[in-house]
């Protein structure tokens, strides 16, 4: 299927992210509730997406790459929250590039969902 490569590379690096940011959010901003959330959230995106290569069939495909951009949307409101409470950075490089690698892993998951369920029917 196209761009599963590519998603499953652009998730792992997007994870990786993920972990230092809320590494940061604990040491220096002293915030925990919000930046597990982050953790939990983004981290489970390409977790989701590694489980969906060895799927056992088509819907078991399209169910766990389902959850993975349920969690992207997750990780999207996360981000959204701790920009607006200050303890992240709006409008920086890193933080357009963040958002802007997350809005790539929602498309892709988007596109390659919606070719799955077109060829299962």
């Amino acid at each position: 299927m196209a761009g599963q490569n590519e998603i499953v590379d652009l998730s792992f690096c997007f994870a990786v992210r993920i972990v230092k940011l809320a590494n940061y959010l604990k040491k220096e901003k002293r915030e925990f509730t919000l930046s597990e959330q982050l953790l939990r959230a983004g981290t489970s995106i390409g977790a989701n997406i590694t489980e969906a290569q060895d799927a056992q069939s088509r819907k078991d495909f399209i169910s766990k790459l389902s959850i993975s951009l349920k969690e992207a949307k997750e990780t999207r409101y996360w981000l959204r929250l701790l920009i607006e409470t200050h303890y992240l950075p709006n409008g920086t490089d890193n933080m357009r590039t963040l958002q802007n690698e997350l809005d790539s892993i929602i498309r892709l998951l988007t596109a390659i969902i919606k070719s799955a369920k077109s060829k299962s029917v």
